[in-house]
């Protein structure tokens, strides 16, 4: 199952429903470690990079941005 699906599934959205293409047209994304190391990867390391999969420092940035993130929407809702 793609990440598109299982957010569509845990969100209980209806078939068809264009919730997501909604959050993306407005400059809005999910991620998760994974995605967001990739992420930094292709922003970072670039097309010219000497290795092809995210690094273990991408994934430590990785980490360190979705904590930053959650954290910005925990004190948003306070």
């Amino acid at each position: 199952m793609s990440m598109r699906e299982s957010l569509a599934q845990a969100l209980r959205l209806p078939a068809g429903s264009d919730a997501l293409g909604w959050m993306h047209k407005r400059g809005m994304a999910v991620a998760d470690e994974d995605t967001m190391s990739r992420a930094i990867h292709d922003v970072y390391c670039g097309v010219m990079a000497d290795h092809q999969d995210p690094s273990e420092g991408d994934r430590a940035q990785a980490q360190a941005m979705l904590s930053a993130l959650q954290r910005q929407v925990v004190d948003a809702t306070k």
